[in-house]
């Protein structure tokens, strides 16, 4: 007890120590009084709370806190949450190269990655995880596996699995520096017009581009490339400059941020002798593309270097920086917000109020207008619009569901099981009509708790009409009720082709891995066809680039 309270003295001196000289400062007494307040919570939780606590969880837990009231990108980063970190900002780690997954008693290999120490091993999607080192594995969590999996590069891992044939087979693999690819596909939509799909901005991202534009380039036949940020959450925003300088001259301005420090206050220029100077690019964003991905999409744009095709980017203008906090724990916080050649800055959301529980965007009356290179109008306060609009690609919810619940690969499971040795054609494969009666077959005695938009309005609206007394409408919604069918049966005839291509697209990734599935679903999609076309034809390239304003909104 005694060391309780000494601890808890010496955490009042030290903040009342580091309040003194805020208020030199700041003459702020209500913070000095909350840190006092927070000094005796903490003291009566742990002399006086029911059950024990853990004095460093009640602190990590203030840390987290502190920044819960400011914008979602400003986090506290623990200790134990370092590892996840460097994975997202890297895209490396340690370990066997492969996605897994639960699947009743047991994990699964979902998908190995190309080239890594598992897909060279030979594990396959579907192959359930018996043991590893020894140690039986019925039971684990995907997230024990997952540590036993990973480890130092360079060491050894036995693992135990049976096949989909039934087989087993224990195999030993030297884990090794996973990178997951910033650039999953690079390749052609047509004979002259390349396309890369860019999915992050994690470090050595541009690289990964140089390599694959280098490669595209060396085989002498382009005359176009489509660039898809769609989805792309961003990342590293030195990445970003980096890449823009493969299409700009050498020196040109890309970026600049401004916050509240000098140190926050920097221009960025590109620093290489471009690429690819003068071949035509179109970019293809969503509102999904997000932070970085929308540097790239924006400059292009203001600096009139590409046609921007798809639906207005998400509208993250913040940057953020990492400062360390002692025992391997780290603050990740909004510094300063970016601006675009055009001077513009993409934010969509105000955080600055965020504090007084006012978070909005950013309204119409403060939305200003700017010109690119060429003189067209373009704008700020809303994400990036883009020259060429066009409408988002459905997606069936019902679909999304049974691959949410792994009925997609469960049937793909069976499907390999039933075709061992078989050969695709990645571009042009599609399961026949047979094989969708199997699948309509094995989901007959599968629960799907899925309820169309159109049942749940149903649901709404005769709520509604309860509590406004309108009895005459209960015969109206019951007839409703009963012509509206959204069993699965139903739903599987009803969204046939959206489900279909989901069992295509795993059944491809057993063939063709993550890029494989890109390269399957280029033929159907209208925004690279769209691309393409434009990119095919110079002069309107040339109209849009030139001439052509963006759309408010």
């Amino acid at each position: 007890m005694n060391r309780i309270r000494y601890a808890l003295c010496a955490a009042f001196a030290l903040a009342v120590a580091a309040g003194t000289l805020i208020f030199a400062s700041r003459n702020d007494f209500g913070l000095g009084r909350n840190m006092e307040i927070t000094v005796n919570m903490m003291r009566e939780l742990m002399l006086n709370y029911v059950d024990p606590v853990d004095p460093d969880k009640l602190m990590e837990g203030a840390a987290a806190g502190m920044v819960n009231d400011l914008d979602p990108y400003t986090e506290f980063i623990s200790e134990e949450g370092m590892q996840d970190f460097e994975i997202l900002t890297t895209g490396k780690y340690g370990g066997i190269g492969s996605l897994i997954r639960q699947k009743e008693d047991y994990v699964r290999i979902a998908q190995p990655y190309e080239g890594s120490p598992a897909d060279k091993a030979g594990l396959k999607i579907g192959d359930k995880i018996l043991a590893i080192d020894g140690t039986q594995t019925k039971g684990f969590t995907t997230e024990q596996v997952s540590s036993r999996l990973k480890g130092e590069p360079g060491s050894k891992v036995c693992v135990t699995v049976e096949h989909l044939d039934g087989s087993q087979e224990t195999v030993t693999m030297r884990r090794e520096r996973i990178a997951i690819p910033g650039v999953p596909y690079a390749g052609w939509v047509s004979d002259s017009i390349a396309y890369i799909r860019h999915s992050d901005f994690t470090e050595g991202c541009y690289e990964d581009m140089r390599a694959a534009i280098e490669r595209l380039r060396a085989e002498g036949r382009m005359k176009g490339l489509i660039l898809d940020y769609r989805s792309n959450g961003g990342g590293i925003m030195q990445e970003a400059v980096k890449i823009l300088g493969m299409f700009v001259p050498k020196g040109t301005e890309v970026l600049s941020t401004k916050g509240r420090s000098e140190d926050s206050k920097q221009v960025y220029r590109t620093s290489v002798e471009p690429v690819l100077p003068d071949i035509p690019l179109a970019v293809l964003i969503n509102g999904n593309s997000a932070s970085a991905a929308e540097i790239v999409a924006g400059a292009l744009q203001d600096l009139d270097r590409a046609v921007l095709i798809g639906q207005r980017s998400y509208g993250k203008g913040l940057v953020q920086s990492t400062r360390p906090l002692g025992y391997n724990a780290m603050l990740k916080l909004t510094t300063a917000k970016y601006y675009i050649p055009s001077g513009r800055c993409i934010q969509a959301i105000d955080y600055s109020h965020s504090q007084e529980g006012a978070v909005r965007t950013v309204p119409d009356s403060l939305i200003s207008e700017f010109s690119t290179r060429a003189g067209r109008k373009v704008y700020d306060g809303g994400g990036i619009m883009p020259d060429i609009a066009t409408d988002p690609e459905y997606i069936s919810r019902f679909a999304l569901t049974l691959y949410a619940l792994g009925f997609i690969e469960d049937f793909g499971d069976e499907y390999t099981r039933r075709n061992p040795g078989q050969e695709i054609d990645i571009r042009t494969f599609s399961i026949t009509d047979a094989d969708y009666d199997d699948f309509a077959e094995f989901m007959k005695d599968k629960e799907v708790p899925y309820e169309s938009d159109t049942r749940r309005a149903l649901k709404s609206l005769k709520k509604a009409a309860e509590d406004d007394r309108f009895a005459e409408l209960k015969e109206t919604f019951e007839k409703m009720e009963i012509e509206l069918r959204d069993d699965t049966q139903t739903n599987l005839e009803t969204y046939r082709e959206q489900v279909i291509e989901s069992i295509n697209n795993d059944i491809v990734l057993r063939h063709g891995y993550q890029a494989g599935v890109i390269e399957h679903s280029l033929a159907a999609d209208k925004e690279v066809a769209r691309a393409a076309e434009i990119l095919a034809d110079p002069q309107q390239y040339v109209r849009i680039t030139s001439e052509q304003d963006t759309a408010r909104k």
